[in-house]
């Protein structure tokens, strides 16, 4: 299939500040000569990557879900992964005494922190986010008289008195565009709402390369896992500019009919692909086109 192209990444791709943090901390539990004896557990996807949940098993860690908590020993290592926790599990896991390690992403947190002091303040609680997504799931766990949105059409029907002060957070993923409709809705309809934007910037980040890239190209590969909300963003965005859009988890995902005749390729990769995915795939594209 040799003819001449070109590969253009996204100016903003991979691995964002909260993945790379949880990442190093695993890795410096591993070196820590103390810890060689010790069993260790990640809480869950440590992030929304097979890739590296898979690499840090190999390497000495078990991935364990909430459901296996009671099986935990006092001194146990245990990760809670970048995405959070509820305040259940936080209780359950301090009272099994293990030496716990937070992976969760800074912005996550202050988040958490951010509606914990608005509940103080009387604020009655809105959030837009996907409520089945461990992050928000971890988030809204400590808030009461909270109503999760996932669209503009369910906050149109949702249940805010003109006479009460609401404060409203986003999931660190949320679409841009996406809170922007709804925020313009509820600045027209609702003043009495106090809204507290916390996408990640890292995440606005790569949603504009992509959107960038997508009009550059002829095909966009988005690189990631099928279960990382950021690079399902990622994929959406890239499809509605661009409709060969095509999402690979690894380079055995890449079919090489869909390079056909293509001499623009790009690549925009989730928050959470590590850089040896992303150069997989290049080098398969490489070898394919140079074939």
């Amino acid at each position: 299939m040799s003819h001449k192209a070109i590969i253009i990444r996204a100016n903003k791709m991979g691995f964002c500040f909260g993945v790379m943090k949880a990442v190093r901390l695993c890795e410096n539990i591993l070196q820590n000569p103390n810890n060689v004896n010790k069993k260790k557990y990640i809480l869950g996807m440590l992030v929304h990557n097979d890739f590296v949940v898979q690499d840090f098993q190999k390497k000495g860690f078990v991935t364990i879900e909430e459901s296996e908590i009671s099986s935990l020993k006092k001194g146990d290592i245990v990760v809670i992964r970048a995405h959070g926790i509820t305040k259940e599990i936080q209780q359950k896991l301090e009272e099994k005494e293990v030496e716990l390690y937070d992976a969760t992403c800074i912005f996550v947190s202050q988040i958490k922190w951010k509606i914990l002091w608005a509940m103080e303040q009387g604020y009655d609680i809105l959030f837009l986010g996907d409520k089945e997504h461990p992050e928000v799931k971890g988030i809204t766990s400590y808030a009461e008289n909270i109503q999760v949105f996932a669209e503009l059409e369910e906050l149109k029907r949702a249940k805010i008195q003109k006479d009460r002060k609401y404060f409203l957070s986003t999931q660190t993923t949320l679409h841009q565009k996406k809170f922007l409709e709804m925020k313009k809705y509820l600045e027209e309809f609702y003043p009495n709402v106090y809204i507290f934007n916390k996408i990640c910037g890292a995440t606005q980040e790569r949603q504009r390369a992509t959107e960038i890239l997508a009009k550059e190209v002829e095909i966009v590969f988005v690189l990631g896992g099928r279960k990382s909300s950021n690079t399902k963003k990622l994929y959406e965005i890239s499809k509605s500019i661009n409709p060969n859009t095509y999402l690979l988890e690894s380079e055995e995902d890449l079919e090489e009919a869909c390079l056909q005749g293509k001499s623009k390729i790009g690549l925009t990769a989730g928050a959470s692909t590590p850089e040896e995915i992303i150069r997989n795939i290049e080098n398969k594209i490489r070898g394919i086109l140079d074939a």
